[in-house]
């Protein structure tokens, strides 16, 4: 029996309304990772810690998925116009596995808010709006409308880095779906890549196996062969052999 590598998913929860209250997450991450030979594992928002520290311990890698936006006073700061819903519920559980994560090593990916997630669980810090704070003119946001696999701006990235050297590729057209970015970039990370705007798009953490986070959305245009690449590379870095 093929024994696929489980990775984490930290779903959110949706009020109820017609239905009854649900935890879920985008089908796009869980296709994007079944592709790549992985078997995705839901986490719901469980206030438990020794019941979430039950379903971490099982898991051979993570993923933080894209979402609404961490509330400031998880990176010391007050609430400015223009920041939108936060889930302290999910802000507290996601902190905790990614800290969990990084002490243990455990391979993880941040995908958008993951990206910003993984950043503040580490100690940095985020813009809360970027054109509101006047950090750049560009709409990161996609509030026009835009398709979510539309590509609508380049990233350049390090040659060094983990993540250009796995995907074999050192500029590249991207989606963009977010109004926050990384302002301070945590201690244990690098940035890796940035848009022409100077935002920061891709950070790393040169000290673990694979400790890598993206500002844009690879898991809704995982048909582009450089996506599929990133898939795969944490694939490898989750897989057990059996």
């Amino acid at each position: 029996m093929t024994r696929y590598p489980l990775v984490g998913l930290p779903t959110l929860a949706i009020p109820p309304g017609p239905k009854p209250a649900r935890f879920g997450i985008n089908q796009s991450y869980v296709r994007a990772l079944a592709a790549s030979g992985c078997a995705p594992v839901l986490i719901p928002l469980l206030s438990d810690d020794e019941r979430l520290r039950s379903i971490y311990e099982r898991l051979d890698g993570m993923v933080f998925p894209g979402g609404d936006d961490i509330a400031p006073d998880r990176y010391g700061e007050n609430p400015i116009d223009n920041l939108n819903v936060v889930e302290p519920e999910r802000d507290s559980v996601e902190l905790k596995l990614a800290r969990w994560a990084f002490d243990d090593d455990l391979p993880t990916l941040g995908i958008c808010r993951g990206q910003q997630l993984l950043n503040v669980a580490l100690g940095g810090t985020l813009y809360q709006d970027l054109r509101h704070q006047g950090r750049t003119s560009v709409d990161h946001s996609g509030a026009d409308g835009r398709p979510r696999d539309k590509l609508v701006h380049r990233v350049r990235l390090d040659p060094e880095s983990r993540l250009a050297q796995m995907i074999d590729e050192t500029s590249v057209e991207v989606n963009s779906l977010h109004h926050q970015a990384i302002k301070d970039v945590a201690p244990a990370l690098r940035v890796t890549g940035t848009a022409d705007d100077g935002v920061i798009e891709a950070v790393e953490s040169p000290d673990r196996r694979f400790w890598i986070a993206v500002q844009w959305h690879p898991e809704e245009i995982d048909d582009l062969p450089w996506v599929r690449r990133l898939f795969d590379g944490l694939a490898r870095a989750v897989h057990r052999p059996s």
